[in-house]
């Protein structure tokens, strides 16, 4: 049984600061939520209980501190509430509500870094290899290539309008996060499988509908998250594939694929939209792991 939030928790302060990040920041929904979440349950801790609201403004340091050491969650989990935290107090010191961040000194805790699951070329071309009979088989492959040739976020591909789709120009215009469009350019497998999908069989989808988005399930609207994930997972056991894979499995895939085939990291970079560097070092990471794993094999390893 879900448990109902009792938002009336949530101060004034807090308040003004989700307004910000809703109407200033723009943030997506889900980033919303997640932000939301993580201050219901710092002001849930210390109201929980009590007959007047505490504001949130006159927490102290050693009572935040308290709060992280006792949230019983993985080490990321920890690492988001002290970002969004430490962002609602600098928000209350430029506000001039509080003189000084009370987490400021607070350390991130220290996250393992897992390399992303990625596939082989091999399995890639395995799962791309799709029986082609009904509308909703080249929809799936359209999306499969455009994901594994682009390194799209499955949030992105989602929500691909045709508008965004330029055959002419043979590229993809993308709003990624914080409203950034990047332009990436299509290959010839992904061009040609989306024209086939568009002109001959985006219709039969539709039936007598109408939609704007670029992919269509067999309702006529565009395809979620989870049907997306479904439709992943059957094709995935269809191909015998039988490590664990998802959407962002593709985009692990395209990286580390561009990255063994000589491709600069800053290019690779801009295509996947990271704002920061060392985000798509990741991947160099994990190359470097292959390259460690194959050395094994050598006889005087």
């Amino acid at each position: 049984m879900k448990i109902q939030k009792d938002y009336s928790l949530l101060d004034d302060n807090i308040n003004k600061y989700l307004d910000y990040l809703k109407y200033e920041r723009k943030l997506s929904e889900n980033t919303y939520k997640s932000y939301l979440d993580n201050l219901y349950k710092l002001s849930e801790y210390f109201n929980k209980n009590k007959d007047s609201i505490r504001d949130t403004s006159t927490f102290s340091e050693d009572e935040l501190r308290e709060f992280f050491y006792k949230l019983d969650l993985n080490s990321k989990s920890k690492a988001h509430y002290l970002t969004v935290i430490n962002s609602y107090y600098n928000f209350l010191v430029r506000e001039k509500v509080i003189e000084k961040n009370p987490v400021a000194s607070i350390k991130m805790p220290k996250l393992d870094k897992k390399l992303p699951n990625y596939l082989t070329i091999d399995e890639v071309d395995k799962l791309l290899d799709i029986k082609l009979t009904k509308p909703n088989d080249y929809r799936n492959k359209a999306m499969l290539e455009l994901l594994y040739g682009s390194g799209l976020r499955i949030s992105e591909l989602i929500n691909l309008k045709m508008e965004q789709i330029d055959f002419q120009e043979e590229l993809v215009r993308v709003m990624g996060k914080g409203k950034k469009e990047r332009i990436i350019p299509l290959n010839n497998y992904s061009i040609r499988c989306l024209k086939e999908y568009v002109y001959n069989h985006r219709n039969f989808l539709l039936k007598t509908k109408s939609s704007e988005y670029l992919f269509i399930n067999n309702m006529g609207s565009n395809i979620s998250r989870q049907g997306f994930f479904k439709i992943l997972k059957a094709l995935a056991k269809d191909a015998g594939i039988t490590k664990e894979i998802s959407p962002h499995t593709l985009r692990h895939s395209f990286a580390t694929h561009m990255l063994n085939n000589g491709a600069d990291l800053r290019v690779v970079q801009e295509l996947l939209g990271h704002e920061n560097l060392v985000t798509t070092e990741i991947y160099t990471h994990l190359e470097n792991a292959k390259i460690k794993d194959d050395y094994q094999n050598h006889p005087h390893a």
